[in-house]
């Protein structure tokens, strides 16, 4: 900067100077964001697509999650097969029960736990009306979540 003679820096560099620091803090508060908020903009197809992929997983079974069901019958004879699930269903209502053919025996399995302990209540329950339960690790279908609440 520009000094005169008896050492004083000259008015025009001082007016520069200022000019200078204001045009930078004006641009500095001008690209702030408010603080701990975030507008997020996004097209309405992304969830469209995020429920078709969710559908779409349901119908492949890719949703599934380990977890844990009591098969309380096996056997070559497909009506015993579903006459044990008419029987299981008769109990209990709520509980999903599943017909399972793998060759040469028919398999019934109930329940989609998700702990080990909550399929043991379910076996020591089925104790009076089937005999030979045990429980077997699979692939299960979760929980159904009410989409009003998402």
């Amino acid at each position: 900067m520009k000094t005169t003679a008896s050492g004083h820096i000259a008015f025009g560099n001082i007016i520069r100077c200022c000019f200078f620091m204001m045009l930078i803090s004006q641009t500095l508060s001008l690209s702030a964001q408010n603080k701990g908020k975030v507008d997020v903009f996004k097209d309405p197809r992304v969830d469209t697509l995020i429920s078709r992929r969710a559908e779409l997983d349901r119908l492949t079974g890719l949703d599934q999650v380990p977890g844990f069901r009591v098969q309380i019958y096996t056997g070559a004879n497909r009506k015993d097969a579903y006459a044990a699930q008419a029987k299981f269903q008769e109990q209990f209502p709520d509980i999903r029960s599943y017909v399972i053919y793998s060759d040469p025996n028919f398999k019934v399995r109930a329940g989609d736990f998700r702990s080990r302990a909550d399929a043991e209540k379910l076996q020591a329950d089925l104790k009076k009306w089937f005999t030979g339960t045990f429980i077997i690790t699979e692939k299960i279908n979760p929980p159904k979540t009410d989409s009003a609440d998402e």
